[in-house]
């Protein structure tokens, strides 16, 4: 044993150029919204987003972010879309990082043409940090 080094599973692989890593964490931005971030935006009263509840209409009676829509990822269609107000960023959530209802809705409403983000915390997280849950 003596002599042997032990191998580093984070060294393993380099890390990024310091250039590429600052486009792929700004490109994450792009693509994911943090629940304190929403939390914090809906509190202050800031417009331009409307958050997606993409789990089954119990869970969301259940308990939802204040004010989110419901609109389970498997009935999200043109028809279902073009009742939400256009020109406004749609934020999906389902359960929490264990769940993808929320990237299947994600992935559903860039399809259907629209602008999106993903709070992958779902309201697991949003519960983690505190934040108020509607019924």
């Amino acid at each position: 044993m003596e002599g042997m080094q032990t191998r580093s599973a984070v060294l393993e692989h380099p890390a990024a150029a310091p250039d590429d890593a600052a486009i792929h964490f700004a490109e994450r931005l792009a693509y994911e919204a943090d629940c304190s971030d929403v939390g914090a935006d809906i509190a202050a009263g800031v417009g331009g987003f409307v958050v997606i509840d993409t789990r089954s209409p119990a869970l969301y009676l259940a308990g939802h972010v204040p004010g989110a829509v419901n609109l389970p990822h498997r009935r999200i269609t043109a028809e279902t879309v073009a009742q939400l107000p256009p020109d406004v960023l749609l934020v999906t959530y389902c359960n929490g990082p264990h769940c993808n209802a929320s990237t299947r809705g994600a992935l559903r409403l860039a399809a259907l043409g629209r602008q999106v983000k993903e709070m992958p915390g779902g309201i697991d997280g949003w519960i983690r940090e505190g934040l108020p849950v509607e019924r």
